[in-house]
C-alpha cells in the first residue's frame, strides 16, 4: 500500500518504513520542512512506485516485509534516474553499515534516531549531490559518453549498467582527466569522510569499472593505475 501525503511543491522524497507510527512520524516532519513526501509501507509498493515516478531521495528502512530494504537498494540501479538513499536500520553493528553502504546507499542512520538529525541529513544529501549550474550535460572521451544529469553511460552509443558507485568513480575521473587519485581521495570524494569499510573497497570497484569500460581489462588504457599513487582516467 502506497499513501501520498500532498502538500508542499519541494523535493520528492519517499519513506519506505513498515512501523507506522515511524512512518507518519517522519512524513509529518519532512513535510513540514517543506519536502513533497510519499510514503510506502513495504518493498514492493515502493518499487511499483519507483518505476512509475521518480524520486530525489528515499528514507528506506532495511527490514521491510517482502522485499527488504537492501534488496530494494541493489534494484535501484535498474531505474532511468536512480534517487538518493538515506538507509534507517537498528542494525548498528560496523559490517550492517558496510554492507548498506556497499550496495549503494549514500547515508546510513541507526535506529533510534533524533527527526532533526534525520532532517539535516536529508538536506545535507541534496546539497551535496545539488547539480552546479556548470555541470556538463556530457562528458566525452574518445567512444565513451558520460551524461551526469541523467546517471547513464555509453560505450561505442551502447547504455552500460553501472551500480551508483561505479558511476560516480567514473563521473569524477571523467570530470578531472589525468588528475591521479589517491584511494583516500577516492574514498573521501565518493564515499564519503564517514566512511568506515577498508579503502581496498576502491580497488574492487576500479576492477569491476574497468571490466566495463576497457577493451582489455587487464591491460587498461582508460582507467589507468600510478604506481605508489592511485589511479587517473586518461
Amino acid at each position: 500500500m502506497t499513501v501520498l501525503y500532498p502538500g508542499s511543491n519541494g523535493t520528492r522524497l519517499l519513506v519506505v518504513e513498515d512501523d507506522d507510527t515511524i512512518r507518519e512520524t517522519v512524513c509529518e516532519a519532512l513535510e513540514i520542512e517543506g519536502f513533497s513526501v510519499t510514503a510506502a509501507t513495504n518493498g514492493q509498493s515502493a518499487w511499483d512506485r519507483l518505476k512509475r515516478e521518480p524520486f530525489e531521495l528515499i528514507v528506506l528502512d532495511v527490514m521491510l516485509p517482502g522485499i527488504n530494504g537492501l534488496d530494494l537498494c541493489r534494484q535501484l540501479i535498474e531505474l532511468p534516474q536512480r534517487p538518493l538513499v538515506l538507509m534507517v536500520s537498528a542494525r548498528d553493528t560496523e559490517t550492517d553499515r558496510v554492507l548498506g553502504l556497499e550496495l549503494g546507499a549514500d547515508d546510513y542512520l541507526v535506529k533510534p534516531f533524533g527527526i532533526r538529525e534525520l532532517v539535516a541529513r536529508c538536506r545535507a544529501l541534496l546539497r551535496r549531490h545539488q547539480p552546479s549550474d556548470q555541470q556538463a550535460s556530457e562528458l566525452k572521451t574518445e567512444n565513451l559518453s558520460l551524461f551526469p544529469a541523467e546517471c547513464r553511460v555509453c560505450l561505442d552509443g551502447l547504455e552500460l549498467k553501472l551500480s551508483p558507485k561505479e558511476f560516480k568513480l567514473l563521473e569524477l575521473f571523467m570530470q578531472h582527466p589525468k588528475r591521479v587519485w589517491s584511494r583516500e581521495q577516492l574514498i573521501e570524494q565518493v564515499w564519503g569522510f564517514d566512511y568506515i569499510g577498508d579503502n581496498k573497497t576502491v580497488d574492487v570497484h576500479i576492477r569491476w569499472l574497468r571490466e566495463k569500460i576497457e577493451v582489455d581489462p587487464s591491460k587498461p588504457t582508460k582507467l589507468i593505475t600510478v604506481r605508489g599513487f592511485g589511479y587517473r582516467f586518461g
